[in-house]
């Protein structure tokens, strides 16, 4: 009992910090984004407006991050409790419902889905890709529009499914595995995943990865940069990842929930997401913005060079 609340309120702990560290490094691309921006236009350097074309879509990209964060967050057992954070047991059930719609129906699949159209961008001839003024609102709208399946899915097995595993019987135990989202434990309710959810997810994480490495092969094909295929490798490793996220969330149903085997195949799985995340923002939103401001800076320096010249 002890050694069980001691090992949640650990992990609970360690997965604020790691979401904190998250949300500072989101909050840095996004007003370096916008600064860029800015910067772009009150210096009037419209050429670079080609790499910073897609600054609404990283925008959006940073904000469904924080969401996926706050919603990580809410579901820990460490938050959820008798005189903690949300001590209701009404609440806590929600909460965990609330986080599988939100999380696995959107957040999940959105933060993805933004990854790769950033990623795919690159290889669009400019007039339709990121120099086209209705680039961001149509890869926002289709990143919804795509997200819209996985979400009215996740509120199926949620609320149709819960009133399955509700009944009484042999077969409502066999069924919780397939719909429920929270259960009972020492008197608290521990956050669950149904396992319709793992699996739809795993299929999602399946069509993703396979398109990172069809998007991946073509842009190797153009790039010779050695530091640029790295990049290219690094996201494709990324995606392929989230396949055993998957299958970690698929067998945590096999425990019980809130014992120690089940948190730790929990906590295992949000490090292998964050590190997906972490990878794909870094390299998609970062890099490509510290890597405009460098080439900013020496194109300021050559023509302070070129007015001394003519001075």
């Amino acid at each position: 009992m002890h050694l069980i609340t001691y090992f949640t309120n650990i992990i609970g702990v360690v997965t604020i910090a790691l979401i904190s560290v998250v949300s500072i490094l989101g909050l840095i691309c996004l007003c370096r984004s916008v600064y860029f921006q800015l910067w772009i236009k009150r210096r009037g350097y419209q050429r670079l407006s080609y790499f910073n074309g897609p600054w609404l879509t990283r925008i959006t990209l940073m904000l469904v991050a924080f969401w996926w964060g706050i919603g990580e967050v809410v579901r820990l057992t460490f938050v959820n409790g008798e005189g903690r954070l949300i001590s209701n047991r009404t609440w806590q059930v929600n909460v965990c419902k609330f986080y599988i719609i939100s999380n696995l129906g959107f957040a999940e699949p959105g933060l993805f889905l933004l990854l790769s159209f950033l990623l795919s961008a690159a290889l669009q001839k400019q007039e339709l890709g990121t120099l086209n003024r209705k680039w961001n609102r149509k890869t926002i709208r289709a990143v919804f529009i795509l997200c819209s399946p996985c979400l009215i899915w996740e509120a199926c097995v949620v609320f149709v499914g819960g009133r399955v595993s509700s009944d009484d019987g042999q077969r409502s135990k066999v069924s919780k595995y397939w719909f429920s989202a929270s259960a009972s434990h020492n008197g608290n309710i521990t956050c669950t995943y149904p396992l319709l959810s793992s699996v739809f997810i795993g299929a999602f994480y399946i069509i993703l990865t396979v398109y990172v490495m069809f998007v991946g092969r073509q842009m190797l094909s153009l790039v010779i940069n050695k530091g640029l295929r790295r990049r290219i490798y690094m996201l494709i490793f990324a995606t392929g990842i989230l396949l055993p996220r998957a299958t970690l969330l698929g067998l945590s149903v096999l425990p019980w929930p809130g014992e120690v085997i089940h948190e730790a195949l929990v906590f295992v799985s949000f490090l292998v997401l964050m590190l997906a995340a972490m990878v794909g923002i870094v390299i998609l939103v970062y890099f490509p913005v510290a890597d405009t401001f460098a080439i900013g800076d020496q194109e300021h320096i050559e023509m302070q060079a070129s007015r001394e010249m003519i001075l």
